[in-house]
């Protein structure tokens, strides 16, 4: 009897034996496949831009790879890893706008509170008659891309702010804006009585599971953070400045960013709080056009052609006024929508997409600041391959 049952053990571990062996080979083919994907849109793109190093990932169905490409510093030769770190510039917004929904969960504030409400010092300004979604949406009435160079610290922030007149009438017109994104983040943080950074740094991202994402680089990452290149080729990295870490301060690494992906499609091991903040930053107020503005994220109705990806992340809308229509009552989070955004720094280009509905993402990030469309091109591209895989 025994014997029986050894011999019928010894089967049973051929078989998961057998099956484990399958399960491996699949899982290399699928990688092999979208390896090829990838490079078919990425390699082309590097060699056009003369881009060093770039790190794209994939998540389809919860599964994630993660492809690198050429170099992280050209002076060292050291080759973009996993552990690389990158500048992913404007794509820090949507980072801030998850704090300051996880702000609004917790009742610290509301977006309907008007700026001054949280910075008294604003009180008598405009800031009166601006409320923090305005700020966060970039239509408090026309806050330019960037503070003016007078702008070096927290007072001259509030004198700036203190001053400013708008252009027009806040929630008409949208004009994309540091500052104007950079002020919500800061107030949501003062709504929680500790400051930004660290909350992004000692909440956030841990609560998110992000080990290798970073406002400040830790000293012991640093030989892990690639060298970002300027127009001339020269080594660049972001420059300090004024509402700097809710604007565009974020450092991570391709695998931890489709991390973040993956989280705002299915946040459900994620704290109730928490998963409830991530889908609050994929309600609808505003569209321009065929885009619809969330939290940080911008949204298209699903399936999107490129034509209208393009339109959307255009010169036209992010540098430009474009009148708005206000969505009343917002349009809620669908799993049926293209969310995406784009985030650069003087020596770096980054662009996330992704799909709820059909559970695939696209992360491709690069120390070299080239054009968006050329970015927009590519994750069309591989999120197209990505939505027609068995």
């Amino acid at each position: 009897m025994r014997y029986i049952r050894l011999r019928k053990l010894g089967v049973f571990a051929a078989v998961c034996l057998f099956i484990g062996h399958g399960t491996e080979a699949l899982a290399s083919d699928s990688r092999g496949h979208f390896e090829s994907v990838v490079d078919e849109a990425i390699r082309p793109l590097m060699k056009e831009y003369d881009v060093p190093g770039m790190a794209v990932a994939v998540t389809i169905e919860g599964k994630r790879y993660v492809f690198n490409y050429g170099v992280a510093s050209k002076e060292s030769g050291r080759k973009v890893g996993d552990e690389t770190l990158f500048e992913i510039g404007s794509i820090s917004k949507t980072f801030t706008a998850t704090l300051a929904a996880y702000a609004e969960a917790r009742e610290t504030l509301s977006l309907s509170d008007k700026a001054s409400q949280h910075l008294p010092a604003l009180v008598g300004s405009s800031f009166d008659r601006i409320s923090l979604l305005e700020l966060a949406t970039y239509t408090a009435g026309g806050l330019p891309l960037q503070f003016p160079a007078s702008v070096t610290d927290q007072e001259t922030m509030v004198a700036y702010f203190k001053g400013w007149q708008p252009g027009y009438a806040a929630g008409t017109h949208r004009l994309y804006s540091n500052p104007s994104i950079g002020l919500f983040g800061y107030l949501a943080a003062k709504s929680m009585g500790e400051p930004f950074d660290e909350l992004m740094e000692k909440t956030l991202f841990p609560e998110l599971g992000l080990t290798r994402t970073h406002i400040s680089v830790p000293e012991e990452r640093m030989g892990d953070y690639a060298h970002g290149y300027s127009k001339a080729g020269k080594p660049v990295r972001v420059s300090p400045g004024v509402l700097d870490s809710e604007a565009y301060g974020v450092k991570t690494t391709a695998s931890d960013l489709i991390g973040f992906v993956e989280a705002n499609m299915d946040g459900a091991e994620l704290e109730d709080t928490l998963q409830r903040a991530i889908a609050a930053t994929h309600t609808g107020y505003f569209k321009v056009g065929d885009m619809t503005q969330g939290l940080g994220w911008e949204m298209y109705p699903y399936p999107v052609d490129l034509k209208q990806l393009l339109e959307g992340n255009s010169p036209e809308v992010s540098f430009k006024p474009n009148r708005v229509t206000r969505l009343d009552p917002p349009l809620p989070p669908r799993d049926d929508v293209l969310i995406n955004k784009t985030g650069s720094t003087s020596g770096f280009g980054a662009y996330a997409a992704f799909v709820p509905a059909e559970k695939i993402g696209v992360v491709i990030l690069a120390n070299r600041n080239y054009p968006i469309p050329a970015r927009v091109k590519a994750a069309h591209q591989i999120l197209a391959e990505l939505q027609r895989a068995p």
